[in-house]
């Protein structure tokens, strides 16, 4: 499955992406695994969450690339939460991601546009107030929404960010601007088998004409993470999965080239 140009093997190139650092203490070790022991190149840090200063110190040191993965459905905001009412349940609370996907069904937008480019533009300046800097690629986590998409734009514009520009309900996008792919995602499967999946993805989905993303979210189990998502076994097969050196030789023999999401805007 190797590309040959003018005589010359070509690697295909994938990203393998860990989202949602910082989403709870056990799920930061799990990352922390795949990124130290495995093949993960890039990690998403959700700038509100409690525990993501935690986990971006348990990564300092490592050259993984740190993206904002920008969060909206989870915990409290970074912003003034007077100043985004209609991004915040009556506990004070982003609204689920089950309350999205059922206004996403009803065709009903649950945020207003200024008031999410103002919890984006806060979630910005948390990211650069714990990493000292602009993150490697800018995107969100796990809801659909116009709004949002729209919103992500406006801040990623302002501040000259580098933007990873896909709706979660499709496998093309772009990056910097530029084509980007994204191998389908199936880790809500009851049966649930993340080297299949990945396997799958390539071997069927896999884009020969731009860079590809395969998507994770690995991670341990602790009570919070028990209590506040519906993603928790799955977590750490994903983990052993990114950990494991025959996940690394089945990639070498499909001529799979890792990189980051730097090397993707080259």
């Amino acid at each position: 499955m190797r590309k040959r140009i003018n005589e010359v093997f070509v690697m295909r190139q994938l990203i393998i992406r860990a989202d949602d650092l910082g989403y709870s203490e056990a799920v930061n070790y799990g990352i922390l695994k795949t990124v130290k022991e495995g093949l993960v190149s890039s990690v998403g840090v959700m700038p509100n969450m409690p525990s993501a200063k935690q986990g971006l110190q348990l990564l300092e040191g490592t050259k993984v690339g740190i993206g904002q993965h920008t969060n909206i459905c989870l915990g409290k905001p970074c912003a003034n939460p007077n100043l985004i009412p209609s991004m915040l349940d009556e506990n004070g609370n982003f609204h689920s991601s089950k309350a999205f996907r059922e206004a996403y069904k009803e065709g009903k937008e649950l945020i207003k546009l200024d008031e999410a480019v103002i919890e984006i533009e806060a979630q910005y300046l948390r990211f650069k107030e714990l990493t000292g800097r602009k993150p490697d690629y800018f995107e969100a986590h796990a809801v659909v929404s116009e709004n949002l998409e729209k919103a992500l734009a406006i801040v990623a514009k302002k501040y000259d960010l580098p933007f990873n520009d896909i709706n979660p309900m499709m496998e093309n996008g772009t990056f910097r601007g530029k084509p980007i792919h994204t191998l389908p995602f199936g880790a809500f499967a009851k049966d649930y088998d993340p080297l299949s999946c990945l396997q799958d993805g390539i071997l069927y989905h896999f884009s020969e004409d731009m860079p590809n993303v395969a998507i994770f979210h690995p991670g341990y189990l602790d009570d919070y993470i028990l209590t506040h998502s519906s993603l928790t076994i799955n977590r750490t097969k994903e983990v052993v999965m990114l950990t494991d050196i025959k996940t690394k030789e089945w990639l070498n023999k499909e001529n799979i080239e890792l990189i980051s999401y730097k090397q993707a805007n080259l």
